[in-house]
């Protein structure tokens, strides 16, 4: 991958570390920092055939494997993590390593955001992970279903009374004390998420594609909610992979959200 707005030398090839400089957290943060990160078609699906890994490049997979090393924790909408199938983040020696000696837990835990509870307990989220999911959920989920996911192995909290807004997602990742956020959709949540005022930051991968389909864009909610954005950085990978990365107009360099 070449650094395209490189002030440099913008033919210069980025190795992991050079990767890892550019996506780095600020130091300095207040509170939690949302990272949102996507990937999408030229033509603008978010997925192929209802799944984005259909959309997935090289390129692209080894940024969100980057994301994912820096993060403290990853949140993830209901609906995205029964259609894409999630389970845990993976992990190695080597990255448990990087993590320890950044000052992050071993593992990231996958916090899922559903008002209703509606999670299958044995989705993979629940068997195939190395760390406990969490799962913020609100006061409308029965006590039978909350006692279903808590026997499955998941930490249950719950966050709202009703539906779960940016400000109180926000809230919540604050009391646990979760600063570099990492959020994988999906559209409905990234539209919440804008439309309440709360994405710090979206790094965006153009796959190289035209999808065509009925399959949506990345961001939806009922209202619009034009938010300005600064490009940070542009890559592009030899197979005409484009990775952006835009943090809020409104965000000065080393700021923290608050």
């Amino acid at each position: 991958m070449r650094r395209l707005d490189d002030p440099i030398d913008p033919t210069r090839t980025l190795d992991d570390a050079g990767l890892r400089a550019l996506y780095a957290y600020s130091p300095q943060l207040d509170g939690p920092w949302i990272r949102v990160n996507f990937v999408s078609s030229l033509d603008g699906a978010v997925a192929v055939d209802g799944r984005s890994g259909g959309l997935g490049t090289p390129a692209d997979k080894k940024v969100f494997g980057m994301l994912r090393e820096l993060a403290e924790v990853i949140v993830v909408g209901a609906g995205t993590a029964r259609g894409e199938n999630y389970g845990g983040a993976r992990t190695s020696p080597a990255l448990r390593e990087r993590r320890a000696a950044a000052g992050l837990p071993e593992i990231a835990p996958v916090v899922v955001v559903t008002a209703s509870g509606d999670l299958d307990p044995q989705m993979r989220l629940f068997t195939d992970t190395f760390v406990p999911p969490v799962v913020f959920t609100s006061t409308r989920v029965s006590d039978a279903k909350r006692r279903a996911l808590v026997d499955a192995g998941a930490d249950v909290r719950v966050v709202a009374d009703h539906e779960i807004d940016g400000v109180t997602l926000v809230s919540a990742l604050a009391d646990a004390g979760w600063r570099r956020v990492l959020c994988e959709g999906g559209p409905r949540l990234f539209g919440t998420l804008i439309a309440d005022g709360v994405v710090d930051e979206l790094c965006l991968t153009l796959a190289p594609m035209l999808a065509a389909g009925s399959a949506g864009r990345i961001a939806t909610a009922p209202v619009s909610a034009p938010t300005s954005m600064r490009r940070e950085h542009l890559l592009a990978d030899d197979d005409g992979t484009l990775l952006g990365r835009w943090v809020r107009s409104d965000h000065r360099e080393g700021d923290s959200n608050e």
